[in-house]
């Protein structure tokens, strides 16, 4: 079996203070990121956590902030911690493309926060580099957005999400289906 890493994406107590009822989706986001990271270290499969550091003074998620520590789901050392200032993690330090080539690594599985920001910039960018690309999706989740006097819930933007990864850039799978084919293949 070739490798897969397992990419987790900023899940960080500062996104905690957007979780308002009606703005936030997937409330078993973090549990279903757990179940994933449980399951790849128990498979020995590389596991990448991606930390955002804010450049924004008044952000909380700008280092040497609380809001900057990852959630209490996020355990353990991970193959490779990766930080970031942008929306892909593939912008990081290290470079995770450079690391994921060094590790014979050519299958990646995202999760994280935020579905239709970070997650999906990273995966289509994984996608666009030729990675076998598991999108987990309620393995993440995202908080409703307004623009030009639009609002669109959190639910429609992980939704359209899905849409726009599915078959282009990723496979798009539940926890449980992830869990299934990486019990299958190991």
């Amino acid at each position: 079996m070739s490798k897969r890493a397992l990419i987790v994406i900023d899940v960080q107590k500062g996104f905690s203070e957007h979780d308002v009822a009606g703005e936030r989706n997937n409330p078993e986001c973090e549990q279903n990121v757990a179940k994933l990271i449980s399951a790849f270290r128990a498979s020995n499969q590389p596991i990448v956590f991606v930390k955002h550091n804010s450049k924004s003074p008044t952000s909380v998620l700008r280092p040497d902030q609380p809001g900057n520590d990852f959630k209490d789901v996020i355990t353990g050392t991970p193959d490779l911690l990766v930080t970031k200032t942008v929306n892909s993690a593939f912008y990081g330090d290290p470079d995770l493309h450079s690391w994921l080539i060094a590790n014979s690594i050519g299958s990646v599985a995202i999760c994280g926060i935020q579905t239709n920001m970070c997650c999906e910039t990273t995966a289509r960018m994984a996608g666009n580099l030729g990675l076998d690309t598991w999108f987990v999706l309620d393995a993440t989740h995202t908080f409703a957005k307004s623009a030009n006097g639009v609002k669109i819930s959190a639910d429609e933007l992980a939704r359209a999400t899905a849409v726009n990864l599915s078959g282009e850039f990723a496979e798009v799978l539940s926890t449980q289906e992830a869990l299934n084919k990486l019990a299958a293949i190991v």
